[in-house]
């Protein structure tokens, strides 16, 4: 305890970034966890075990969220989530463009910093990518024709319009029940979705960490945040290239956590410790650069990624989260049945249930 007493409030909680992130590193490179490879894996080999660890992380991530913030009366309304006046019409927009884009880079910005750190160069440009366009997106060269579309007065009135702010946990707890069932197909499955349920895990410790220990902090303000990877993208390249005037954040803590945890267990689960080894004839580079951008754009005007909106965002129960993750997946799933039908959709591994093998 005097240890501890040593270092100030933003400290403590950066660290407990690092950690999160690092636990999260390691979970999903162990078992590949990708909201993207889910779909991927359904249209190429009719696979979902990949599916069945994303909606566990959901449902887990709902559940122990809503507990925490009971239990500690924690007011998620305050977070970026539950903005005000939202603009459905540039969040449905980036959402899509999101959605697309990760397919068409092979990956979304949580999937390209554990695929960077087991072996693929071609990841470190599409998170290049990802943070020049979220910085250029928000006060770069794009900021400007960016803001007249996702800041236009008429479309937010038109989005006000829209009074639903959450959604009924019960509801969309048992729709998220109905739909593990689905891909899971036998009960017994469940018990190999562990990495579903730590992740989701994550994503509520990362509320409690940035709500109850971030408000105790005098030195620094920290946000009411959790698990997010564009915008930190942008911000970790920031830190790393301007580091004397620029402060280590929770956020970026993570995402250095995630690279260090990927990294590690890229070591000992050598199995996927090496880039994609697809021999579609497709330019990586150029779907890289491109699917990088679209995410980088796509991710901030949704207010999020599949981890940020997915995970963190409808652990909140944010209805516009729920609208952002639906318009990502659904895009998701048209650019790969797309891409499959042109035999441009790479697959490089195989992920089966245990039963299955």
């Amino acid at each position: 305890m005097e240890f501890i007493e040593n270092f100030e409030i933003f400290q403590i909680v950066n660290f407990l970034g690092l950690l999160i992130g690092l636990i999260f590193g390691i979970i999903a490179q162990k078992n590949q966890f990708c909201f993207s490879g889910s779909i991927k894996d359904y249209l190429l080999t009719n696979s979902t075990r990949r599916s069945a660890s994303v909606v566990t992380a959901i449902i887990t991530a709902i559940i122990s969220t809503y507990l925490l913030a009971l239990y500690f009366e924690i007011d998620l309304s305050q977070s970026v989530y539950y903005k005000d006046n939202i603009n459905y019409f540039s969040l449905i927009f980036g959402a899509i463009l999101f959605g697309s884009g990760m397919i068409f880079a092979d990956g979304c910005s949580s999937r390209h910093l554990v695929k960077f750190a087991q072996g693929d160069p071609y990841s470190l440009i599409t998170l290049l990518f990802i943070g020049i366009f979220a910085f250029a997106t928000t006060q770069g060269i794009l900021y400007e024709p960016i803001s007249f579309f996702s800041q236009n007065e008429y479309l937010i009135e038109l989005s006000s319009m829209v009074n639903i702010q959450s959604v009924n946990i019960y509801v969309i707890v048992l729709l998220l029940a109905l739909a593990l069932r689905q891909v899971t197909k036998k009960p017994s499955r469940v018990f190999e979705l562990y990495d579903g349920v730590i992740i989701g895990l994550l994503v509520a410790f990362g509320w409690y960490v940035t709500s109850i220990l971030g408000s105790e902090s005098i030195e620094r303000f920290i946000p009411l945040e959790s698990l997010a990877f564009v915008y930190p993208t942008g911000n970790t390249i920031e830190f790393f290239t301007q580091y004397n005037s620029t402060e280590l954040t929770f956020s970026i803590s993570v995402i250095i956590g995630v690279l260090s945890g990927a990294f590690f267990m890229s070591r000992l689960n050598k199995k996927y410790s090496f880039g994609c080894t697809s021999n579609l004839q497709r330019s990586k580079i150029k779907y890289n650069m491109i699917g990088g951008a679209m995410m980088g754009t796509g991710g901030v005007l949704a207010i999020g990624c599949t981890v940020g909106q997915g995970l963190s965002g409808l652990s909140t129960l944010a209805f516009s989260s729920l609208v952002a993750i639906v318009f990502i997946l659904g895009s998701g799933y048209i650019t790969a049945t797309f891409l499959a039908k042109k035999d441009q959709l790479p697959m490089c591994f195989i992920f089966e249930w245990k039963d299955e093998k």
